[in-house]
Formats: C-alpha cells, structure tokens, sequence
C-alpha cells in the first residue's frame, strides 16, 4: 500500500543492483530502490514513493560515481522505459545480470552450476530486429508519438530516435509518426511492429478501421521511398498482409548450418540476430548429438533449433504450442532440404499421452517463455535424455526448473550462463546444461 510521499533530499551510499536495473539502499533500516543509481555510488535522491515494505525514489545528484558509470547515449534515457542500464557499462551489464541469473538459481532452485560459462556476446546498438512500438495522436504536441511507453507513466515517450532498433528504423521513428498523422484513421493505428529480417524491413500497422485509397497511397509512397515493406494488420497477428500482394515475407540466415528462415513479421523471433545464431551454435555444441541420435526441441516456435540440430545430423522432433509457427518449422525444413518432425500440442499440459512423448531421446532442448517449462518437466522421467540444454528469458523460472530436475530428476547443472540479447535492458537471458547423474 502507497503512503504519504515525503520528498525530502537525502544523500545515501548504494549498496547493489536490483534485479530491474535499480540502485539498492538502505535507509533506517528500509530497503529504497533509486532508479539510475550504481553499486558503490554515493548519491542524493528524492523519494517518490513509500510503502511499507520499500521505498522507491529518483536520482537526483551523483556525488562519488561509480567506475562503471558510463554516458548514456540515447538522449531519450531516462523517459523512455525501453532501456534501463544505459548508464552502466555493457561489461558490467553482463557481470551484473550473471549474479542475478546465480543468485536466483542458489535461492530459487537451490543449485550452484558446476561451471560459470563467460557471456555469450553480441552487438549493444541496433541489435533490435523485433519491436512492437506505440503510436498515439497527441494534439497537445500537434503531432503523432511513436515509440515506447515511459519509464514512470503509461503514456508514450517523446522520441525522435532509437539507438537499439536494428535496420535503421530508429531513426524513421518522426517519420513514421508523420505519416500516420497524414492518414484519415490517425487516430485508429494504435501500434507498428518492426521486423528486420537479413533481406528487408517490415513495418505493420494496426489499423482498427480500413484506411482510405488516399491512405493506401502514401503508405505504398513510404514504404517505396523509405525502402520498407509496409504491412496492414486489421485484426488478430494472422490478418497481417503486406500492402503490396508480391512483397515476400522477410528471411534471417544461421550462416554456420546453412539455414534460411523465412518467417512472418508478426511471428516471433529473437531479437538479437548475432547472439541468437551463437545461441544456437552452443546449444548444438552443448548436446553434441552423434547422427541419428534422437533429440526433442520443446518450445521449438518456426524451428530456430529444431533445424541446426537436424543439420548436425540429429534425428529431431519439435514440439510447439502455435499452429502457425509450427507450420512455418515444417516449411523452413523443407526450404532447407532437412528432415524433422514437428507437432503442435499445449507444453502447458499434461503431454505424456502422447505419441511423440513415448519415445526415447538422447537430448533434450528447452526454450520455454517466461512461464517457463515445469510442465514440460514432467516427460523428463520417461524420457531419460543424457543432456537437457535449457534457454531462459526469466532466471526465476529456470532456478525453479532447475531444482526440479537436480532435486527430484536426477541431473547435475554441469554449467550456465547469459547471453547478450538485450543490451541496456534489465532483461536476462540466459543457457544451462543439465546431466544426468548416472550417465556413463
């Protein structure tokens, strides 16, 4: 419950990094959290909340910086809620999620990794190829807002750029708003989905009603002269179409397996292309299947795994929860003259019944959502794979599947690590190895 606010000023040392980016204080004995402040700073801050268990305030001075304070270099940090750790160097960003990711596995799961992997790395700017931004007419400003939220406030940041977008979108971001202030239904395009695939730019807009022949012109007109291909969404992410009937949809490439995936620009598809290709080369390389060997990629969506592992000479089956994506595994195979098996079932269920869940299999992939895969868990004593590589987007989750599978399965955590797949966000993804105790 909030209380009354007292904003009085007061100078404090910060004592760690909160799991969202936030400095860490102690004050009289309560915990306040200071947003943009840095381990070992000595600051003053104002509080803009009290509550009973914690305090939350803002910066207002650094007085004693810390020697990973940086510059941020988007002049929208600090508003804009897309980034939080802008002003904490990249390395340090790193070193400080991987204390997360072990200090949620030690409490959470209550395991300790037998080897602390080094970070996968990859690029800190223009590494966004997925985004979905906000749009919003504001007559106040006499202009339409396109972006993301703000940090503090349910309302659109104010943004004439971004520097994590991939593709050069970020700098299109007063251009896109332009246009759609041009549009007779300005008022009626609540969001546009970015996605940059190696071979195009797509931008989709939401359309709540059907734009006019004038308003189909200028949006071909954009997309011509600003070299993107222009998609219209009127409804659910299946009503997506491009505006021109030829444009195909978009393509990334995993250069190591010689792999081509074409996927639709509402699909989803992580983020960071160079940090997803070396994610799927470790988990290869982390389940090492010998040919023929068989492995099942749970959670497998359009087969980013599911294919380099067939490639590796795996004998792979996938399993994914949306028809589409697992429509899209089953053409990128073909694309890529590979054989492998997808299904579509609930990985929240229970799937033991199963036909594909009655079979042996040598190694196991998960890459579940945020939910995570405790479910999924649940075919883990049937099955009895050698290896389980686990790839996290919320090291909660994977501490709690983690103590399930050391705890009640019978594996070792043999080694875990993060990825850099959001730079300058709080968020944490991470990969994990699991054995089985008895094997060999």
């Amino acid at each position: 419950m909030s209380r009354r606010v007292d904003p009085t000023p007061f100078e404090v040392g910060i004592l760690d990094l909160a799991h969202d980016g936030r400095g860490v204080a102690r004050v009289e004995g309560k915990t306040v959290f200071v947003a943009d402040a840095l381990p070992g700073e000595r600051v003053i801050a104002s509080r803009v909340s009290q509550r009973r268990s914690h305090d939350e305030a803002e910066l207002l001075e650094v007085l004693q910086p810390s020697p990973d304070r940086v510059t941020p270099r988007c002049p929208h940090f600090g508003t804009c809620g897309g980034c939080s750790l802008q002003h904490l160097a990249p390395a340090a960003q790193l070193a400080a999620k991987q204390d997360v990711l072990h200090e949620n596995l030690h409490r959470i799961g209550r395991v300790v990794p037998e080897a602390s992997w080094e970070p996968i790395p990859g690029p800190s700017w223009g590494y966004r190829r997925k985004a979905r931004l906000g749009v919003r007419k504001v007559d106040k400003k006499g202009r339409v807002l396109v972006g993301f939220r703000e940090r503090r406030a349910p309302l659109l940041a104010d943004m004439d750029s971004c520097a994590v977008l991939a593709g050069g979108i970020g700098d299109m971001l007063p251009a896109i708003g332009a246009l759609i202030a041009s549009l007779s239904i300005a008022r009626r395009v609540p969001q546009v989905e970015v996605a940059v695939g190696d071979d195009r730019r797509v931008l989709v807009f939401r359309v709540l009603d059907p734009p006019s022949a004038d308003d189909l012109a200028q949006l071909a007109q954009f997309g011509k002269t600003r070299a993107v291909d222009v998609w219209l969404q009127p409804g659910g992410n299946e009503t997506a179409r491009p505006l021109a009937e030829d444009a195909p949809p978009p393509h990334y490439r995993l250069e190591e397996f010689d792999l081509e995936f074409e996927f639709l620009p509402t699909d989803f598809v992580q983020v960071n292309a160079v940090v997803n290709a070396r994610a799927v080369a470790r988990a290869v390389e982390l389940l090492a299947p010998n040919p023929g060997q068989g492995v099942l990629d749970l959670f497998c969506g359009l087969g980013n795994f599911s294919l380099a592992l067939a490639r590796a000479g795996a004998r792979v089956c996938g399993v994914e929860g949306d028809a589409a994506l697992v429509q899209r595994a089953r053409a990128n195979a073909v694309r890529n003259g590979l054989e492998a098996e997808f299904h579509v079932a609930n990985l929240f269920d229970d799937c033991r019944p199963l036909p594909w869940a009655r079979r042996g299999y040598d190694g196991l992939l998960l890459d579940p959502p945020r939910a995570g895969a405790e479910a999924a868990l649940g075919l883990v004593p049937a099955l009895r794979p050698a290896r389980i590589v686990y790839v996290s987007c919320h090291p909660g989750t994977l501490a709690r599947d983690a103590g399930i599978l050391v705890h009640e399965h019978g594996y070792r955590l043999s080694g875990a690590g993060v990825m850099d797949m959001f730079p300058h966000t709080a968020h944490i993804e991470s990969i994990a190895l699991f054995e089985r105790q008895d094997r060999g």
